[in-house]
């Protein structure tokens, strides 16, 4: 927590220099604050246009915030030592362990290794193919341009130079949609299920079973709950927004799909949009909050509970229903630390989420749903807004700063304290007694 925060603070001195304003004239302490925050915590909320706000020094300093607030301030400084190769001692690979909710300390300095080299090859990959569509538009700035959105969306900050209106104008470009779309999914499934993915493709040949088979538990979950909320968000978006004049009714059925499916996937926390937000239909902008708040995968650039959390949740409550002692996933069941962990991460977040959504309808005068899809964004670092950022007083700012800080880093911590957390079992423990639930 003070990693990120100090990396704030950090961002917000140099985003205070006339140098990276884009007029020359120092910005304001609150939107210096405000973009440092949204940044560092992979956001994409921004109250002032990052495109016309701020210099290209300015940009720099913006990207450097999002590749640290992305991979995690204790993956860069491990990946700093490494680099220096400084010796690691037991805190700090105790340190990682946490921050990558590993089970082991073995091989943590190759997967530390191996993260940050995956990073710089993705974001890479996904640079010189948005070349192919941002240099013939924009010309040598294009090539700015691709590295910066592809470490964005790669990140799931949502954070673009490419225009104010993000990326609506390249609602119907395939190639700018896929892209994005696979950065976004690729840097939200999470670390652990890459690696996982790519051991059992190497172990094929030794193991003749179905690659699906061979993955742990912990990828299945993550890239069934991916798949399953990316494809009934599309359906549901799809089918909201069919007639909507203001959003999809003008498209054909092949562009209502590829919009639809972007929506859903830029829910995911990742933040950009190809379709104005305030134009959504109340029925698809609830069902976008639940998205939100869901958000990607464990160990990874993602925000929001994450999927494998949602999945416990609901694994647990059909577990209830069903009247199981165990909650059981894909013929495993699960330890109860996790199910106590997954419980604790959901109601931080829902509190986090609705004292945002009371404080800013107290101090903001505008629409509820409007409110509560800027608190639900910023609790799960996602970056959709229904045009409300940008009107926010300086009160309203710093209720966002908090919620987003809180959104990125509670979570995070209090799924550290649960693994570091040991029971005394000598400890004398109170009396059991009988309550009444629903």
């Amino acid at each position: 927590m003070i990693g990120f925060l100090l990396t704030i603070l950090t961002g917000t001195f140099f985003l205070s220099l006339p140098i990276s304003s884009a007029h020359g004239n120092a910005a304001s302490f609150w939107d210096a604050l405000f973009t440092a925050t949204t940044a560092t915590c992979v956001t994409g909320l921004v109250v002032i246009p990052t495109v016309s706000s701020w210099s290209v020094f300015g940009q720099v300093v913006i990207l450097l915030l999002i590749q640290i607030g992305g991979l995690g301030v204790v993956t860069i400084m491990s990946g700093l030592m490494i680099l220096l190769h400084k010796k690691m001692g037991i805190n700090d690979r105790l340190l990682l362990q946490d921050a990558f909710n590993l089970n082991s300390l073995s091989g943590l300095v190759r997967f530390v290794k191996k993260v940050v080299i995956g990073t710089l090859v993705i974001e890479g990959i996904g640079a010189l193919l948005y070349m192919i569509v941002f240099i013939p538009d924009f010309g040598p700035k294009g090539i700015w341009i691709s590295i910066f959105t592809s470490v964005s969306a790669f990140c799931n900050a949502g954070i673009d130079i490419i225009a104010e209106n993000s990326l609506c104008d390249y609602a119907l470009n395939p190639m700018v949609n896929i892209v994005t779309c696979l950065l976004i999914v690729i840097g939200g499934i999470g670390y652990i299920v890459w690696w996982d993915i790519i051991r059992v493709i190497k172990n094929m040949r030794q193991n003749k079973r179905k690659i699906f088979g061979n993955l742990t538990l912990h990828s299945k979950i993550a890239i069934i709950s991916t798949l399953l909320l990316i494809i009934v968000g599309a359906i549901l978006v799809f089918v909201l927004e069919y007639d909507n004049p203001q959003t999809l009714k003008d498209y054909t059925l092949f562009q209502k799909i590829e919009v639809s499916f972007f929506q859903s996937v830029t829910t995911r926390t990742a933040g950009f949009a190809t379709l104005p937000q305030e134009n959504l239909t109340n029925a698809t902008a609830v069902v976008c909050l639940l998205l939100m708040f869901i958000g990607g995968s464990p160990v990874g650039t993602a925000g929001g509970i994450k999927t494998v959390t949602f999945a416990v949740i609901i694994a647990s409550a059909w577990a209830s229903i069903c009247n199981k002692k165990d909650t059981e996933l894909f013929g495993r069941r699960l330890a109860k630390q996790a199910v106590s962990k997954a419980t604790a991460v959901t109601c931080m977040s829902f509190a986090i989420m609705f004292i945002s959504t009371v404080l800013l309808s107290a101090t903001m005068d505008a629409d509820l749903l409007d409110i509560a899809y800027e608190a639900a964004s910023a609790t799960a670092t996602v970056g959709l807004t229904r045009n409300l950022t940008t009107t926010l007083n300086d009160i309203g700012k710093l209720i966002v700063i908090i919620t987003m800080y809180l959104g990125r880093v509670g979570p995070i911590s209090l799924a550290v304290a649960f693994n570091r957390k040991k029971e005394n079992p000598n400890i004398i423990r109170n009396p059991i007694e009988e309550i009444s639930v629903g």
